[in-house]
């Protein structure tokens, strides 16, 4: 693994963890909204095993990338900073996206960065309100943080109670940073959550977008989410020529995490078959 630093507009950089070999058949992992790149650890190490050269990025605001001064956490944004990280990857190349990341994707492609695969992890353009309003109110409810991590163990179990409370926290950890007060907070720039995205509702996008004609993609659902309701899987149907589904039992939103060999065996069977692992050119 290699962890790099891309140059993105205004002098800001993204954070990102590489893979496998560079110029090889390309995976981009975008994480969820209040995540970090270490949601996908696993999944890139599998995925980089398997063949791909794997970028797996801190989104702009979250993780190790920069905070964005002006609080521009855009789909405008979020897009021009994915063709900044394309710029290391080499075709073919693949996006997956869980959430928000998986939203920027999408927007992306309807800006004319168009993957050669796309793998949406419990997310759609026509999302449950309710579900989206519940994850916002959790996100929003420790303004001052925690005293410990075990403390925001504790909300998260509380938020998520079919979700087995983890014995080590090492992982929580790296989802949240020491502000030097005694206080642990959400390793993300709370101000994107005040971003207004109906601006460029991705509905409206998808209307006139070609790729939804070609690209192949996968919606991984989490059968446990709030999130993607069978009315929200039955409009991407509508939209998008070449979707494939497949249904993680016993996962909720965070699918990658709640049944992590189950997310890569689906992933990696779907690429397999659109977007096969290519090695790199010899010089």
């Amino acid at each position: 693994m290699n962890t790099i630093r891309i140059p993105v507009s205004g002098g800001l950089h993204i954070v990102a963890d590489e893979f496998g070999e560079r110029g090889a058949s390309a995976i981009i992992l975008g994480h969820g909204g209040g995540q970090t790149r270490h949601s996908w650890d696993r999944a890139g190490v599998e995925l980089a095993r398997a063949g791909y050269h794997v970028i797996n990025y801190d989104l702009l605001g979250h993780g190790e990338s920069d905070w964005e001064p002006d609080g521009d956490y855009s789909f405008a944004r979020r897009s021009a900073d994915l063709e900044a990280i394309c710029s290391y990857a080499a075709r073919p190349v693949a996006f997956v996206g869980a959430s928000l990341g998986g939203l920027s994707a999408m927007v992306a492609a309807c800006r004319g960065l168009v993957p050669d695969a796309l793998v949406l992890v419990d997310i759609v353009a026509k999302v449950s309100e309710a579900g989206v309003g519940r994850i916002l109110s959790f996100m929003s409810a420790s303004p001052d943080g925690f005293a410990s991590v075990e403390e925001a163990a504790d909300a998260i179990a509380a938020y998520y109670p079919d979700r087995p409370r983890p014995t080590r926290l090492d992982g929580l950890a790296k989802n949240l940073r020491d502000t030097g007060d005694g206080r642990f907070r959400w390793h993300w720039d709370p101000r994107f959550l005040t971003v207004d995205h109906h601006a460029e509702r991705l509905t409206d996008l998808l209307e006139d977008a070609a790729w939804t004609q070609s690209v192949p993609t996968l919606l991984v659902r989490g059968m446990k989410s709030d999130i993607v309701t069978d009315e929200g899987v039955a409009d991407l149907q509508a939209r998008i020529t070449h979707l494939d589904i497949a249904d993680i039992g016993g996962a909720g939103h965070m699918v990658a995490g709640d049944s992590n060999d189950l997310f890569n065996d689906a992933v990696l069977g779907f690429l397999n078959r659109v977007m096969p692992s290519k090695p790199p050119m010899a010089d």
